[in-house]
């Protein structure tokens, strides 16, 4: 059975989390051989990223209710005739506008907890946990038009030893250390203050061995964090690495993955990629780590912003080198089992099937 034509639609003029997703499935798409077409905003962050090896239209997006673009993405949509068109995010969805009988079916992605006045219009809306889809029917969206797909996690492709090596290297990580690794934006949400805040409750020495906590990540927060190091004395104890566009290396060097998000954190696919990297997992139990994790199963959850609790875990799991690897196995069966690209991607394109009636 073939695939439907898809269009995929973000006007976002920054890389964040739905950016990143957007980038993941197209690379999916085109290795599935989807017959798939984009369409991004022109001059944004993704205008020049690489994106597989699907057409890609540059469309302007100018505000979130310019005429100018809104005639933009009918006059495409009525050129390509795809069978699904696929938005992300407030501003591609509201200049998206589909008859309700006929043509393409308009599919809505959320990847988090938004004001739906902007999506309502869409004829069905896909979002990436079972909380996110309760809520929406919840706001009185069609339950039957609601649909649950999970984010999948990209398969673990390790760098060479001696890129790890020289990571390691110019950071200054003694070669005994623990490599405590945490990723994403320095924003409220993602809790790093209490990451922090763990770190110096934490001895200097674990198992005989020292720490080092790798923050990769960028944001507004940047400088109050580099703050709250340096009055916690613990700015000699973390490497600053910045945003990465490729954090394999990483994940390789990691020891431990550290995720100290707040309740508001939606999925966090930061879980999904320890579990791939087949790396031991400390979480905070926000609202999607309660719907993935299983404490002392695949991942040790503690409280949200507590960071005495977040410090036992490190110091438990750390401690432990058979809790350690079989919160590894775990992860890893549950990778390939619900999360893996091939499992999700397969949801999609069934789901795409259904509604273009194939």
């Amino acid at each position: 059975m073939s695939d439907p034509s898809s269009l995929q639609i973000v006007a976002s003029k920054a890389l964040g989390g739905a950016e990143r997703w957007f980038i993941r499935f197209a690379e999916a798409l085109a290795e599935r051989g989807a017959p798939a077409e984009l369409a991004i905003r022109r001059d944004s962050a993704l205008d020049g990223h690489p994106l597989g090896a699907l057409a890609c239209h540059r469309l302007p997006f100018l505000t979130t209710w310019d005429p100018y673009s809104r005639h933009a993405v009918s006059r495409l949509i009525a050129q390509r005739r795809p069978e699904i068109v696929q938005t992300y995010m407030g501003r591609a969805t509201r200049l998206t506008r589909l008859s309700p009988r006929g043509g393409p079916i308009h599919l809505a992605r959320l990847g988090g907890y938004y004001k739906l006045s902007p999506y309502r219009h869409a004829h069905g809306w896909i979002g990436n946990t079972r909380g996110l889809c309760d809520w929406m029917v919840r706001q009185e969206l069609p339950a039957d038009r609601v649909h649950h797909i999970y984010n999948f996690a990209d398969p673990a492709v390790p760098v060479a030893a001696d890129t790890v090596a020289a990571l390691r290297a110019r950071h200054a990580i003694p070669d005994d250390a623990w490599v405590l690794v945490t990723l994403g934006r320095f924003v409220p949400v993602k809790g790093q203050a209490h990451l922090l805040a763990a770190l110096a409750a934490l001895p200097e020495h674990i198992a005989g061995r020292p720490l080092r906590l790798v923050m990769v990540g960028d944001g507004p927060l940047a400088e109050p964090l580099h703050a709250q190091a340096r009055q916690l004395g613990q700015a000699q104890r973390i490497v600053w690495a910045g945003w990465q566009r490729d954090p394999r290396p990483y994940l390789q060097l990691a020891d431990l993955v550290v995720f100290p998000s707040l309740e508001a954190e939606t999925l966090g696919n930061v879980i999904l990629e320890a579990w791939s990297w087949e790396r031991p997992l400390v979480t905070a139990e926000f609202r999607g780590a309660r719907e993935l994790t299983r404490h002392g199963e695949d991942a040790w959850c503690v409280p949200c912003a507590d960071a005495a609790a977040l410090a036992t875990g490190i110091r438990e799991t750390l401690g432990d080198a058979t809790l350690r690897a079989a919160l590894v196995a775990r992860g890893r069966e549950r990778v390939e089992r619900e999360f893996g690209r091939a499992v999700i991607m397969d949801q999609y394109l069934a789901l795409y099937r259904r509604l273009a009636g194939g």
